[in-house]
């Protein structure tokens, strides 16, 4: 019985498997081809951007005469003193608090806003709420340059022109069509089970929204926050347009739109790019700090 058994074939269903090697997928030549086009422009593109920032940021160490006669070589010395006079002698220093002020005031209401406006029309059906979102919606193909008139005589009339409430009002007005419409998906893909269970166990709405709901879209108020604050931080034709008056609270887009047009012929082009990298270097540094939550999905934080 032992030797039938030892001499017994073994079963196909006992046989061990043998081991399968990792082969690659193949790729066929119009993906190769796709796949090489895409990253050419890509390059060209990116090459689009670096090179002008680059060169920006070379030329705020230069002289006037260096800048005029060689732009694309580097600066015998390095002159750091460019920063100091932009930011003392042009005024960019003060308008750079300024728009510090303005913009993160601006972005807590409009974020607080938006959310609360999106969650409402993603979760609620009541008579209107669809008018609601259109309005919104039309909101973002108004051109600005259109409300100009308009909103200066309002704020006139208010007393807010040429103060820090009215532009920040503004601001606000003008942004809020796009954190709805942005956050309005990102909710709607929340699961709003959870916001039922809290409800049975006892938390009312203001509760469920503030320490559950909204939480769980962190990813998309995140990605939404440096939208707008990057938008906000660049917007020239509000603020010269509202905010015209006294120099002490110009913001920094109305600071270096003066600096480049104060003289004709005696610019000091070594401490107007200094003021534009002044500009720049905070919206690229809020961009590394926050780069993840921009290339991550909405739908995948949420879904966490």
């Amino acid at each position: 019985m032992m030797t039938e058994l030892a001499t017994r074939p073994i079963a196909a269903a006992e046989r061990p498997e043998p081991q399968r090697k990792n082969r690659r997928p193949s790729v066929s030549a119009g993906d190769k081809l796709v796949g090489g086009v895409s990253h050419g422009i890509l390059m060209i593109w990116s090459a689009l951007v670096i090179l002008p920032l680059i060169w920006t940021a070379i030329s705020s160490f230069k002289t006037s005469e260096e800048v005029l006669s060689s732009s694309f070589s580097l600066p015998s010395i390095w002159r750091f003193d460019n920063y100091v006079r932009a930011w003392t002698n042009s005024g960019v220093g003060v308008a750079f608090f300024n728009s510090v002020i303005v913009v993160l005031s601006a972005l807590v209401l409009v974020m607080l806003l938006g959310a609360m406006c999106a969650y409402v029309l993603a979760r609620f059906k009541f008579f209107g709420s669809q008018a609601v979102y259109v309005l919104m919606l039309a909101g973002l193909t108004f051109p600005i340059f259109l409300a100009i008139v308009p909103l200066f005589f309002i704020l006139q009339n208010m007393g807010l022109l040429g103060t820090y409430p009215g532009l920040i009002l503004t601001f606000v007005a003008f942004a809020l069509p796009f954190t709805v419409f942005f956050l309005f998906a990102c909710f709607k893909s929340l699961p709003f089970e959870i916001a039922e269970a809290a409800a049975i166990d006892g938390a009312g709405e203001w509760r469920t929204f503030f320490q559950i709901m909204l939480p769980m879209a962190k990813p998309g108020m995140a990605s939404v926050a440096i939208l707008n604050a990057v938008g906000l931080w660049n917007q020239y034709l509000l603020a010269v347009a509202l905010n015209a008056g006294d120099p002490e609270r110009r913001v920094l887009s109305q600071a270096l739109g003066a600096f480049a047009g104060q003289t004709n012929y005696a610019t000091d082009y070594g401490a107007l790019f200094a003021a534009v990298m002044t500009a720049i270097v905070p919206v690229l540094v809020l961009y590394v700090i926050f780069q993840r939550q921009l290339q991550g999905s909405v739908s995948q934080g949420t879904s966490k």
